[in-house]
Formats: C-alpha cells, sequence, structure tokens
C-alpha cells in the first residue's frame, strides 16, 4: 500500500438545510494512514460532513471519492462495502444482546450474509474472529454477557470493534469520547489508536474534547459555520486564539 495514497477526497462539497449552509463548499484531502480530528463550534457542520461521506445525507453540490472511485449519493451499506465504516456520538449497539452476538452480526453484515434462522451466527470461524477482536479490544472478559452491564467507555470500544469488524480502509468516529469519564478517556483513546494503527486503518474523528484532538490527531481540520476555516498540524491550530474563539466561544 502506499502510504501517500489518496484514500479520500470531497470536492465543492454543499448541503442546506432551508436556509442554512451545513456544509458549504468542502474541499478536503486525506491521505492513507492519517489520523484527522475535526473541531468546531455545535452547529458548525461537522457531523453533517460525516453523513455526507457515509452516505446519511446528499449533497446538494459537489462530489464525494473515496480511493479514486465515486460514492458521491452511494447508499450507507454500498459506502460500508466499498471500505469506508463510521461510529457514531450514540453507540449503535443491541443492549439485550451480549458482547459476541453483537460482534458476530456484524462479522455475519461484512460477509454479506443474512440473519434468518438457517445463517447461524455462532459458526467456528465467525466466533475465532469475534473473540480476537474482543481480546485487541480489551472486552473479551465480557465476551458472554449483556452489553447493558458495559461501562459507558467499554459500550464506546464495542462500538469502534463492531466497525471494525466491517474491515475498513477509513474509518470515520463521531464523538469517540462522549459519555466517557474522565478517568477513562484516554483509557478507551489509547485503545482505539493502537488497534487502528496496527490494522493501518486511516482515521477521521470528531471531539470536542481538546485535550483529545491535540494528544490522538496529526492533523486538525476546524468547522465554523458549514465552512472550513482551518486544516494543519495540531499544535499550530490549537494555539490560535481565532480558532480557539470559534470554537470554544473564547481566545
Amino acid at each position: 500500500m502506499n502510504d501517500n495514497e489518496l484514500i479520500l477526497q470531497t470536492i465543492d462539497l454543499t448541503r442546506y438545510f432551508g436556509m442554512v449552509k451545513a456544509a458549504d463548499g468542502i474541499n478536503v484531502d486525506v491521505r492513507r494512514g492519517e489520523v484527522v480530528g475535526i473541531i468546531g463550534a455545535n452547529g458548525s457542520g461537522k457531523t453533517t460532513f460525516l453523513n455526507l461521506i457515509t452516505g446519511y445525507l446528499t449533497p446538494e453540490r459537489g462530489r464525494i471519492l473515496f480511493l479514486g472511485q465515486e460514492c458521491t449519493g452511494e447508499s450507507p451499506r454500498r459506502i460500508v462495502k466499498l471500505g469506508l465504516a463510521r461510529s457514531f456520538q450514540i453507540p449503535q449497539i443491541y443492549t439485550t444482546l451480549s458482547v459476541m452476538e453483537n460482534l458476530l452480526l456484524s462479522l455475519s453484515a461484512q460477509a454479506n450474509k443474512g440473519t434468518v434462522f438457517w445463517q447461524p451466527l455462532y459458526t467456528e470461524s465467525w466466533v475465532r474472529e469475534a473473540s480476537e477482536i474482543l481480546a485487541r479490544f480489551g472486552l473479551e472478559s465480557y465476551a458472554d454477557r449483556p452489553v447493558s452491564v458495559l461501562p459507558e467507555g467499554g459500550r464506546k470500544l464495542l462500538d469502534i470493534a463492531l466497525s471494525f469488524a466491517l474491515k475498513p480502509q477509513l474509518l470515520l468516529m463521531d464523538e469517540p469520547t462522549s459519555g466517557v469519564s474522565i478517568e477513562d478517556k484516554f483509557q478507551v483513546m489509547d485503545t482505539m489508536a493502537t488497534v487502528l494503527k496496527e490494522s493501518n486503518i486511516t482515521t477521521i474523528f470528531v471531539e470536542h474534547d481538546m485535550e483529545v484532538v491535540q494528544r490522538y490527531s496529526r492533523r486538525v481540520i476546524v468547522f465554523d459555520e458549514g465552512k472550513l476555516i482551518a486544516d494543519g498540524h495540531p499544535q499550530t491550530i490549537l494555539a490560535d486564539p481565532e480558532i480557539r474563539k470559534a470554537v470554544l466561544g473564547h481566545e
């Protein structure tokens, strides 16, 4: 794989909600192996940008290229099949099922298999793969327990593990530390960052916690009122008083 390969490109990406431009001509290039943090005040367009890339919204104008392939307007399911996965601010997991069952469902989806009664989830190969993934995310001790007993940090890790099971080349994460305690947030991020780096998965994450952004991103993109207003190294971006004012409301 070419580490300088352009993995994601958005060209003049634009989306309106009524009179509001939630995405206003966004041009972004992301190369393989990058870890990109996205910051901005509430309503600045961060999540809209992720929704456009992953097919949950269709742009009014503009294009989205993934590994050079046009994917503008494709369905979320099709985009996942191309190798682009996503986790959400609120984990998308089945709380009444076990941790293992959640992961087996994700592996089933990746294999494009249904979950009807004649296609059992508990196949030997899937259980083995699911066990390996849970071990990488430090969740093996919870495998047979219901998701409802997981602490918030564990739920976040499981949500990322479900996306990881889809075998993406690019993973988008929306607020990966939202709801996680101050004591646990760095442990959660350390685990995520280690697994994704070892697997050479390019990462884009939206985050409100500037400590997390500074520690884990290698590049920061700043949104304000639907526009991309800055793009650069975290130390430079986060030290800029105008950026801090736009993002945090103060210098």
